[in-house]
């Protein structure tokens, strides 16, 4: 059954990438180039170059699965980085794929004290 489950890790390509990749190329995309586990307890997403196609590739227990994405209007806004790969929650992968611009939500700061009174 398809299924994220809250442990699994979420890396984004930050660079679009040619969408006739399958599982194959998606694959070898994620261990040659980014060097990671592509059988790892994580889903690798990827979009296109006008980003209006999403493409979510994860391994579970004896196959790969490979998600699909079209919108017809809008387009995806991608988290910016400099890094080749973004690292994000499940929760925020939900709000990619919702239409949320993660690079505008912010959370709080971190608070340092000295005292507590």
């Amino acid at each position: 059954m398809f299924e994220l489950s809250e442990g699994v890790t979420v890396y984004v390509h930050r660079l679009p990438v040619d969408f006739r990749k399958s599982v194959n190329g998606l694959s070898a995309l994620v261990e040659q180039d980014l060097r990671l586990d592509v059988f790892a307890n994580a889903c690798f997403v990827f979009r296109n170059k006008r980003a209006d196609k999403v493409k979510i590739l994860f391994w579970q227990k004896n196959g790969f699965w490979l998600c699909y994405k079209r919108l017809e209007q809008e387009r995806f806004i991608w988290p910016k980085s400099d890094t080749p790969v973004i690292p994000l929650s499940l929760q925020q992968l939900r709000w990619l794929l919702a239409g949320f611009n993660l690079n505008a939500m912010r959370g709080h700061g971190t608070a340092s004290y000295q005292r507590a009174s």
